[in-house]
């Protein structure tokens, strides 16, 4: 959606970011005002957790809105992990519930003056030079016409991080960003993020409808009150969801201290169908397909019929099978003597010299002819025959 560049204000002598909105979201309906609105918002900020806003504007020359905030000079949570992630490194608790907590009395400030980020995610998680956890980018997810987006089939959020109802195209509420921040915290836990897939509407679907591995799975170091923080936090169901970032980052605070935490239960854990899912968050799915029950069928003449007939016609096929393998069975036996004890040839007249017998000639002629009257003969009488050597 931006571009920021690092720029020197010498009114107040230091480092800026300037961050310069795409030119495209200027054709938007109402993306001016919008813009002004949120940003006028987020400049009344003042919590050490939020990424302060000096000044706003639009350049008509560029036809680019801008936006001037403090230069964060730390890398972003998302550029630590991945060179964590070279080495097989993970947060330890401490770290990761210090960031957790930090972000989620960023949140609960914002949610007070009416803002829903609807984009928590490390890439907009920065350290400054002291360490301190700054959360940027409040108020740039609204600036967006998010009914246009859905209409065109856009979401407006980060996949790995979205809510379900934001996976659905609803707009969500601070709830949503509870949920965002919660996956947050199952990633600096165990090393990896709780869904993915091969294409972004992959994750997706199951953040809506896949069940969440607990965290314990990867990191069985972890203690049962903060995995039930974990898995209460990014709860399919809203409601089933802490309601405020502040209790969020309260229960947070109390199992890594050692108290109590009381696991949500397994059903919040669980996934669902879509169906269910959509209802769950408020939609509306069509409701099923009424099916007209089925004609009442009872054993009627015609089912009997079609029943005896099948069963005849299996014991008739079945017959002919047996016979016919018989049959061949005696015909191979028939070939195998005849080879053994070839057929004698009878010779009229007194030759100068005996002829070579045509063997292959008699045998084919002589072999079917007898090994036919033999199958014949035993279907008959069920009487096997016994060739005679002449």
């Amino acid at each position: 959606m931006a571009e920021v560049y690092k720029a020197y204000h010498p009114g107040l002598d230091h480092y800026v970011a300037v961050k310069v909105l795409h030119s495209f979201l200027v054709g938007e309906e109402n993306f001016l005002a919008r813009f002004q609105r949120e940003a006028r918002i987020v400049a009344t900020f003042r919590h050490p957790n939020i990424v302060q806003v000096y000044d706003f504007d639009f350049d008509p020359e560029n036809n680019a809105p801008y936006m001037v905030m403090e230069f964060i000079d730390g890398p972003s949570l998302k550029a630590r992990l991945q060179e964590m992630a070279k080495t097989g490194e993970r947060f330890s608790l401490e770290e990761a519930v210090h960031i957790v907590v930090s972000i989620a009395k960023a949140l609960d400030y914002a949610h007070k003056h009416g803002m829903v980020h609807r984009d928590v995610k490390p890439a907009n998680i920065m350290f400054n030079k002291e360490g301190e956890v700054i959360l940027s980018d409040f108020g740039i997810a609204r600036m967006v016409n998010t009914a246009t987006l859905t209409a065109s089939g856009a979401m407006v959020g980060t996949p790995a991080y979205m809510a379900p109802e934001q996976g659905i195209g609803k707009t969500g509420d601070e709830r949503s960003d509870i949920y965002s921040l919660g996956v947050v915290l199952y990633q600096l836990v165990t090393g990896s993020l709780p869904f993915d897939a091969d294409t972004p509407l992959g994750i997706v679907l199951k953040h809506i409808n896949a069940p969440l591995t607990p965290p314990t799975v990867l990191n069985p170091d972890l203690p049962a009150s903060i995995e039930a923080v974990i898995i209460k936090a990014p709860a399919k169901n809203p409601d089933d969801r802490y309601q405020s970032a502040q209790e969020f980052a309260d229960d947070l605070e109390r199992a890594f201290a050692g108290e109590h935490v009381e696991r949500p239960p397994d059903q919040i854990v669980a996934g669902s169908d879509l169906a269910t899912t959509e209802r769950m968050l408020g939609g509306s799915p069509p409701p099923p397909p009424t099916i007209p029950p089925a004609a009442p069928t009872g054993p009627g003449i015609g089912r009997w019929l079609l029943i005896g007939g099948s069963i005849l016609v299996l014991f008739i096929a079945g017959f002919m099978a047996l016979l016919y393998t018989g049959a061949i069975g005696r015909m191979l036996a028939s070939i195998l003597a005849q080879v053994a004890t070839p057929t004698p040839v009878v010779v009229i007249g007194t030759p100068t010299e005996t002829p070579t017998p045509d063997l292959t000639a008699t045998f084919n002629v002589e072999s079917t002819q007898f090994a036919a009257w033999m199958a014949t003969y035993e279907a008959t009488t069920g009487v096997t025959p016994t060739p005679s050597p002449t």
